[in-house]
């Protein structure tokens, strides 16, 4: 199995549609069972073998980093990614901490991004399917039909060997985004600079027929609202986090 020692968790944003939650507090510190988003995140992140996570901040960054102090013993060791100046979005975030992920493989993982596992761990199972001879990307992808908190159409279609596309304008397509994806350095050659979405990187190796898709084999939780969170707290209670 692939090893990946080093992720970026993307801990930047405002959380809009989390207010008034995040009126005085930043998303990845509202608290889930007891323990706050980012701490699901880091914890899984530690659990399948990941030695350092990278954390960016920009909204409310000295209670993030404050609560990083505060686990500091806990692993993965975090290293905090400054973006105080500019927010970077997704994919200018992570090119901006390419020095401290390093060639890679590598996680990125949204902070609010949880899930209860199946029979078969989340993580783990894209070490597993991971190939770079075949992908530049490997996303973990939600069904639709067992998700919670979320309402669209679907964002990508999977084909049986793992390849993906993305959802037609007038498509209903089975999977969504979970929030993690897998790739290495090299994935971002000729990246712009400044801010952008690692929807651009995406589409380029949607091209190259090179973007893959992870099953999630569990209960994916779209934690975007004050409501979602209230039934993603009523699913792990049933189910387990």
């Amino acid at each position: 199995m692939t090893l990946a020692r080093r992720a970026m968790v993307l801990a930047a944003g405002f959380g809009e549609r989390m207010r008034p939650l995040t009126e005085t507090m930043p998303k990845p510190l509202v608290p889930l069972m007891g323990r706050t988003l980012i701490d699901h995140v880091l914890d899984r992140l530690h659990a399948v073998g990941v030695e350092t996570a990278v954390v960016n901040v920009h909204y409310l960054p000295k209670q993030i980093e404050a609560h990083m102090a505060a686990r500091a013993d806990r692993g993965p060791e975090t290293v905090i990614s400054d973006e105080r100046e500019q927010l970077l979005n997704t994919g200018g975030g992570a090119t901006k901490a390419l020095p401290l992920l390093g060639e890679g493989p590598f996680f990125i993982h949204n902070s609010d991004s949880v899930w209860s596992e199946g029979v078969t761990p989340a993580l783990p199972q894209m070490l597993r399917q991971w190939n770079p001879a075949l992908m530049d990307c490997l996303l973990l992808l939600a069904p639709l039909s067992t998700s919670i908190g979320y309402s669209g159409r679907g964002d990508f279609d999977m084909e049986p060997d793992g390849r993906i596309s993305r959802r037609g304008e007038r498509q209903v397509v089975p999977f969504a985004f979970a929030g993690v994806s897998l790739c290495t350095a090299a994935f971002f050659e000729g990246a712009p600079e400044g801010p952008f979405s690692l929807n651009l990187l995406w589409d380029n190796a949607l091209t190259k027929d090179r973007l893959y898709g992870a099953r999630l084999d569990g209960r994916w939780m779209h934690v975007g609202t004050p409501d979602a969170l209230t039934e993603a707290e009523a699913s792990f209670e049933h189910e387990g986090a």
